[in-house]
């Protein structure tokens, strides 16, 4: 299911009456997703109206931002969060606590939702694979003073102005927070991007620029989160992890038997914390273990092992395969034989007899694997030439372009033929195999 899905229904839920879906790269996929779902067009008591804005131009958040102010259908105080967001919280408390804050202080014109979320003394990064943010907090106002998204871990310390502890006498500096970026803003948020066009990132421009802009006087807030669930996926571990906090109903009621897709058969939950649709085809020989998902109009041969792993809509899965610890995504076809151990397999993946996907692979859309085939552990294949850095319009999001992407272990054997890519057994090496069809 996509995860827009997740989002508009906690929107929904939490008693949004409007939203706004921003797109640019593969907004027809988008706007023909929330006309298919029934989002557009939607109205009346208790529903949410959704409207795709779409743009071509926007590059970043900010001009993202920029195009909204632009048109002009954004009036009052809003909410802000990107499309992979996943939550249940209540925005009552947060929404009241801004327009009160407001009355006070006008210029209050963010509140940020952050949660208490220990990272690895390790890594320095959080459960969701992002790095450590560093905040300074007021602990009577909660106004966010410092913020800090690349500490220098290699040296343990950070550097904070001066003027902030001349200024406040009493502060709460934390490495134990997690932003869950849901924003509450007023207007004015709008008319700073439009007025400041250096202004690209949410975080690393405009949170930090209005923190030390002594002009304005903007402030920003901070409300946390302490009962229910706020992360955003944007990153392969975060979606690993929150896929699984999904599965095991942490995200209660946003889980896969009530927020079920409009196109398919609803999803039970069974035992064991698997769920299954009514219209699986399952052998009686085959094993579904605990916190598995299996979606709409799959089959599953005999003697086939499903372990702690996702497998979406459409899929046909043949004899005495091993799926463990994976997310096998709509129409994929895994063949007899075949192994799939923590990967990641995306739509319309062919997996020949016998072929082996060893953990920390990522197969692209329409990816074909030979018979017998053994794909390196942590090799991405796909049917585009990958960049070795990372070129992102970042989704209108908050990630860092500059991170890099591991380039694919190169396959000397790899080609693309129409549709597909293929990576070709030994035998279509020596020519005995049929050539790959579009």
């Amino acid at each position: 299911m996509p995860m827009i899905e997740y989002t508009l229904t906690w929107l929904e839920s939490a008693g949004v009456e409007e939203a706004f879906v921003f797109c640019c790269a593969h907004s027809h996929q988008v706007k023909e997703y929330l006309e298919k779902a029934g989002w557009s067009g939607k109205s009346g008591p208790g529903s949410m109206a959704v409207t795709a804005v779409e743009s071509h131009d926007a590059i970043s958040a900010g001009d993202a931002l920029r195009v909204i102010y632009d048109r002009g259908v954004i009036h009052g105080d809003f909410v802000l969060i990107s499309g992979d967001t996943v939550s249940n919280m209540s925005l009552k408390d947060a929404l009241q606590e801004h327009m009160d804050r407001k009355k006070k202080d006008p210029l209050a014109v963010m509140t940020m939702v952050i949660k208490h979320s220990k990272p690895s003394i390790l890594t320095h990064q959080t459960r969701l694979g992002n790095d450590e943010i560093v905040m300074a907090i007021d602990p009577e106002t909660k106004e966010l003073l410092y913020y800090e998204d690349r500490a220098d871990n290699s040296h343990l310390h950070v550097t904070i102005d001066k003027d902030i502890l001349t200024n406040n006498p009493t502060l709460q500096l934390h490495n134990d927070m997690e932003d869950c970026y849901i924003d509450i803003c007023s207007p004015e948020v709008l008319s700073l991007f439009t007025d400041n066009f250096d202004y690209q990132h949410l975080r690393r421009h405009f949170v930090k620029g209005l923190l030390v802009d002594d002009i304005m006087g903007y402030k920003i807030y901070t409300h946390e989160l302490r009962s229910g669930y706020a992360a955003r996926i944007d990153n392969f571990r975060s979606y690993d992890t929150v896929s699984k906090d999904v599965i095991q109903r942490w995200t209660y009621p946003m889980v896969p038997d009530v927020v079920s897709s409009r196109d398919s058969s609803e999803s039970r939950l069974h035992r064991q914390g698997i769920y299954k649709a009514s219209d699986v085809t399952l052998s009686p020989s085959a094993q579904i273990g605990a916190n598995s998902v299996v979606g709409s109009v799959t089959s599953i041969a005999g003697h086939c092992k499903v372990l702690n792993s996702v497998i979406g809509q459409g899929c046909k899965i043949g004899k005495n395969v091993l799926i463990n610890g994976s997310f096998i995504w709509d129409n994929v076809i895994i063949e007899d034989g075949c192994k799939v151990s923590n990967s990641l397999v995306c739509d319309g993946v062919h997996l020949r007899a016998g072929a082996v996907v060893e953990p920390g692979c990522v197969l692209s859309f329409k990816v074909e694997v030979g018979k017998n085939v053994v794909v390196p552990a942590h090799s991405k294949v796909s049917l585009l030439p990958q960049p070795s850095n990372e070129d992102s319009d970042e989704e209108l999001e908050y990630a860092d372009t500059n991170s890099g992407i591991a380039d694919s272990p190169p396959f000397s054997s790899m080609r693309s033929n129409g549709d597909q890519a293929t990576v070709p057994s030994e035998e279509d090496e020596l020519g005995t195999s049929e050539d790959v069809t579009n």
